[in-house]
């Protein structure tokens, strides 16, 4: 746990700035150095109403002790006018008043990944401030979460009893990529039968030897005992992580990836300022000129 108190003013207003600042912003920004000690990362994903912001509050209140924690999480924003609800904190009004937890709520904004805009250096800016943890929730798309995983080190998949339709349409995509399933709301009919369902998809894969093998665990919010076992699951995974190289693995996929997606974003910026001109011309001196427009650079010759 962090010896300094929690500056909630600066860390806000750093956090708006990375959210609002452009894709060229960021490519700008100068090297930091590395944080002597960088927070854990969990992830809580899965369909829309899974429960996830209930589940995760009280996951919160169960690992509050292992130090100062941070929540990010994403709303969806509406296509047309850019707004979002941010209502992901009224689930959570057990947190309300604990010193050493802080909670953001995010709209999704232009992403179509289940995360928000600028969540990559957001999330780096937070291990400046000291967190042991940070956990973050998806607005949960299914199998475009790709970006999810690579931004955590522990994501948990959060599904819902008799919805065995969900998981035909997620197996070949995020249930690939969680590290531990939750069925929700574990007190409803058919709980018990959809996480045997998930444990039979689960052992037609593949594991090399000495691989994470995800476990299939049941919770409900009226059953403390069994987030105490999702806490002690999200524990021995990021004990596993720890060998191997594993983590460091982690971090170089996160590299790559915020890597990709600032290209990608800026190119996407230069496309959007052009005018019918500027399509019209032959490919390579669009190229050019876009990336002239976008860093101030031209293709080597």
């Amino acid at each position: 746990m962090s010896s300094k108190p929690l500056d909630r003013w600066a860390l806000g207003r750093v956090l708006t700035q990375l959210a609002n600042a452009s894709a060229l912003e960021l490519a700008r920004r100068p090297l930091r150095e590395p944080p002597a000690t960088c927070a854990r990362r969990i992830g809580i994903t899965g369909a829309p109403g899974a429960g996830k912001s209930t589940l995760l509050g009280h996951l919160a209140l169960a690992r509050a002790a292992n130090g100062r924690l941070g929540i990010l999480a994403v709303d969806p924003s509406s296509p047309r006018s850019g707004g979002a609800i941010l209502g992901d904190r009224v689930r959570m009004d057990e947190l309300a008043g604990a010193s050493e937890l802080y909670i953001r709520s995010l709209g999704s904004r232009k992403t179509s990944d289940g995360l928000a805009d600028n969540l990559p250096e957001m999330l780096d800016a937070m291990d400046d401030f000291g967190f042991a943890e940070l956990m973050l929730e998806t607005v949960g798309v299914g199998q475009t979460e790709y970006a999810a995983r690579v931004q955590v080190d522990t994501l948990v998949l959060v599904l819902l009893p008799e919805s065995g339709d969900t998981v035909q349409a997620m197996k070949a995509g995020i249930m690939e990529m969680a590290d531990i399933f939750v069925v929700n709301k574990a007190d409803l009919p058919g709980a018990r039968k959809m996480a045997t369902d998930i444990k039979r998809i689960a052992a037609i894969t593949h594991h090399a030897q000495g691989a994470w093998v995800p476990p299939v665990l049941l919770a409900s919010a009226s059953q403390p005992a069994s987030i105490g076992a999702l806490s002690q699951a999200i524990d021995r995974h990021q004990a596993w992580l720890s060998g191997g190289g594993r983590r460091q693995a982690l971090k170089d996929q996160r590299a790559r990836y915020r890597l990709r997606r600032l290209l990608e974003i800026r190119a996407a910026e230069v496309v959007a300022q052009q005018d019918a001109a500027f399509f019209t011309a032959p490919l390579e001196h669009q190229l050019k000129l876009a990336l002239e427009l976008a860093f101030g650079t031209s293709p080597r010759t």
